[in-house]
């Protein structure tokens, strides 16, 4: 398997625990019950709210990073630099991540700006080519 794909799959792993730290943390604020229910009216905030946040933004970003990576591969684009990029978006958002939830704005917007240039690095051979 690719490095790029690699890093695909760790951006799902990372996906998926940051869907788990936002559960627990929100079932800690509101309790289960009202997790268990219509949750109609039931707001994360603090902490919880922040990791509900987060990723939903991995959300986002995780289709635009699948994407670029799939045409590299199937386009047979990849190479090192595309691998690199892939290395610094997957990086960049867990850093993101914990940075979103233990609430740094500003440096939260630096992760984030590191993770697209990792998405720039994969797309250069697809807009080149």
């Amino acid at each position: 398997m690719t490095a790029e794909l690699t890093m695909l799959s760790c951006a799902v792993v990372l996906a998926f625990v940051q869907m788990l730290v936002a559960l627990l943390l929100t079932m800690l604020e509101v309790g289960l019950p009202a997790l268990a229910g219509n949750r109609d009216g039931v707001k994360a905030t603090g902490m919880a709210g922040r990791a509900k946040r987060a990723h939903a933004n991995m959300l986002e970003n995780l289709v635009l990073f699948a994407v670029l990576v799939l045409i590299v591969q199937i386009a047979g684009l990849n190479n090192a630099n595309t691998a690199l990029g892939a290395q610094i978006f997957v990086l960049a958002r867990l850093v993101h991540g914990v940075i979103y939830v233990v609430g740094v704005p500003w440096l939260r917007t630096v992760a984030w700006a590191v993770s697209v240039a990792g998405l720039v690095m994969i797309a250069l051979p697809i807009v080149t080519a």
